[in-house]
């Protein structure tokens, strides 16, 4: 009877109290701008079990106490971050919007400003997650590149979440995902891999790009004249006001004439932004280039 007691009192399987759950989801808010309420505490619960595991601890409470002490603080926070992010992308994911970035945004930045042409395109996929929408755009703006001598580019992803990037900068994928990139691009762009069912990024490809870790919650991002930013489906994980303070942030960094791409879901609406809409969650900075 006391083993039988002892099984249905498992505290590896008992849940956050109110007080921890509290006190976690307003430390991932603060920490990532992630909205985690009250819905979504089975899910925490869930993604916590297996850093309990890893960890070697008996119980929630007990990796909350870790969590909030000088070392876990230190070691355990990123590991937090990378269990409650979301990471889900795809190649070519909303493809009309790399069909509008190639057929309308390209040839006006080179045409206006000499963008591509006299100094490098820069783009940015903010909250690049596992790196597919990095390497799409890297596809795109090669094959501009291979219609267009002497168009040149570059590419940076950034992401909060470590394990993420991990996958992002290998640019080693399962060959069903991808199975939405054109035949001709996959042969261009693509190798298999030794192991199986596995594909890579060409290396030449994957020069083209860089990854680094970055926090949208921070009051600076250290990047500067970007002429095209992807962030797309991230904000919709935000509350409103950390989504206004982080869209102002991100056309700091837009070049003027710029363009930011946003989730078919996200609306900028009512955010006072210098941004103009051009096409479906699609929009082009205000200012001009002298």
């Amino acid at each position: 009877m006391e083993r039988r007691a002892e099984k249905e009192r498992n505290p590896e399987r008992e849940g956050l109290n109110e007080k921890d759950f509290l006190r976690l989801s307003r430390f991932i808010e603060s920490t990532t701008g992630i909205k985690v309420p009250a819905s979504k505490k089975t899910m925490l619960e869930a993604r916590l079990q297996k850093r309990l595991r890893f960890l070697g601890l008996p119980s929630l409470d007990g990796y909350c106490a870790y969590l909030f002490s000088e070392k876990g603080l230190r070691d355990e926070s990123i590991r937090l971050i990378d269990a409650v992010a979301t990471n889900k992308t795809d190649f070519f994911r909303e493809p009309e919007h790399f069909a509008y970035l190639a057929d309308s945004v390209l040839p006006e930045l080179v045409r206006l400003y000499g963008i591509g042409v006299r100094k490098a395109l820069r783009v940015w996929s903010a909250g690049c997650s596992t790196g597919e929408e990095v390497y799409t755009l890297a596809m795109v703006l090669g094959e501009c590149a291979a219609a267009c001598p002497g168009f040149s580019f570059s590419v940076l992803g950034t992401d909060i979440s470590t394990k993420a990037l991990e996958i992002a900068r290998a640019g080693v994928y399962e060959e069903e995902s991808a199975e939405p990139i054109p035949l001709a691009l996959r042969k261009r762009y693509l190798l298999r891999a030794k192991e199986g069912t596995l594909i890579k990024v060409a290396p030449e490809t994957r020069r083209t790009v860089d990854f680094r870790r970055l926090n949208l919650m921070d009051d600076e991002y250290g990047v500067r004249e970007m002429h095209v930013i992807f962030c797309r489906n991230v904000i919709i994980y935000f509350t409103r006001h950390t989504q206004i303070m982080l869209l102002r942030r991100l056309c700091r960094c837009l070049a003027p004439g710029g363009y930011i791409f946003t989730g078919h879901s996200e609306t900028l609406q009512g955010m006072g932004l210098p941004l103009t809409p051009v096409a479906a969650a699609t929009y082009r900075k205000t200012d001009e280039y002298p």
